[in-house]
């Protein structure tokens, strides 16, 4: 028909995922963006997928270590993940995501859960927090149906509920930090409850803004992530027309509600140097830390955005392994109930 134009492209990861004019995206395969490195195998840990969602076909991968000796207690600590990806790419079946998991469920020890979300363009923010949220709401349903019978088993068997914390890479470090204020913000009154959140891990955090930073300004050389994709990403996952400045880009912005009423659990910031968002990180434990807040703060000198999935083995991996330990089995006073 005259006048018709075909579809042209508006965004494009080359290879990977292109947004058109017409709305619809074009998937390719991820796995160009990763290292092609074989990964050493990860003994000692059973796994399965488990779903949570079934409306939107939402699973969570359950990992369980075979022998909880470590501890001396036959229940475990639990750490929920969610991977990274700038809210558009990433999986928790993906290689690198999931020998991560395998190794932290193996050296804490701890239940590992690795929860699949709804991404971004087809999915648009908040639909992954949105499903972070409903998440927390499945864990407390496990917890409380499992004297009953009625919860997985492997849950019911292996998990100190009270002791749950809540982790993320990238973009799935800014999920774990929404999921965790919405629990704080609507925490129960209740005296005991089988859900706490004991704290929650931010791994090279995926946080934004509309002013330039020193470290976007002047990025750091060989970074993994550029000032350019990460405008992308947030272009692509953020609600059509929204600034940086959104809430979920930007917890400290001009439209972002105080973080000072919150009761948060106890944080661990986990900062890389080589990084053009390290200047948002630095800032979001130095902002918290000023509100009274309980920061750790783990800085990683010439580590790059997304360290610990690059390089699941690597020595920063292994630093970040023992710091989590710590943090994990450390004991902290203040917990949230959900």
């Amino acid at each position: 028909m005259k006048g018709d134009t075909a579809p042209h492209v508006v965004e494009d990861v080359p290879g990977v995922l292109q947004l058109l004019s017409d709305g619809s995206v074009v998937r390719g395969d991820e796995a160009v963006l990763w290292p092609k490195e074989p990964l050493p195998d990860v003994h000692g840990v059973q796994w399965k997928d488990v779903l949570y969602h079934a409306a939107h076909a939402l699973s969570v991968r359950v990992y369980r270590p075979e022998s909880s000796s470590v501890t001396g207690s036959s229940k475990l600590p639990v750490l929920v993940f969610f991977h990274g990806g700038g809210y558009c790419m990433g999986s928790y079946t993906q290689p690198h995501s999931h020998t991560y998991c395998l190794r932290v469920a193996s050296e804490l020890p701890a239940i590992v859960l690795s929860v699949q979300y709804r991404l971004a363009p087809e999915h648009r923010l908040p639909a992954a927090i949105e499903d972070g949220v409903d998440f927390l709401s499945w864990l407390r349903g496990q917890a409380e149906h499992g004297a009953g019978g009625a919860a997985d088993p492997w849950l019911a068997e292996s998990v100190d509920f009270g002791r749950t914390f809540i982790s993320g890479s990238s973009a799935g470090a800014n999920l774990a930090h929404h999921v965790t204020v919405h629990a704080a913000s609507t925490q129960t009154q209740l005296a005991v409850h089988p859900v706490r959140i004991a704290g929650y891990v931010l791994i090279s955090a995926f946080f934004g803004g509309a002013d330039r930073t020193a470290a976007e300004a002047d990025p750091p050389a060989d970074v993994t992530l550029t000032v350019e994709g990460s405008d992308m990403l947030w272009r692509l996952s953020l609600p059509v027309g929204a600034s940086r400045d959104h809430p979920v880009a930007n917890p400290f912005g001009p439209e972002s509600p105080s973080l000072a009423p919150v009761d948060l659990p106890p944080v661990l910031v986990v900062a890389p140097e080589s990084d053009v968002l390290r200047d948002h990180v630095l800032g979001y434990a130095a902002r918290l830390r000023e509100m009274g807040k309980a920061v750790e703060l783990a800085q990683f000198p010439g580590e790059r955005h997304g360290f610990s999935g690059l390089q699941p083995f690597g020595a920063a991996a292994n630093e970040l392994i023992r710091i989590l330990r710590r943090f994990v089995y450390g004991g902290f006073a203040r917990t949230t109930a959900l």
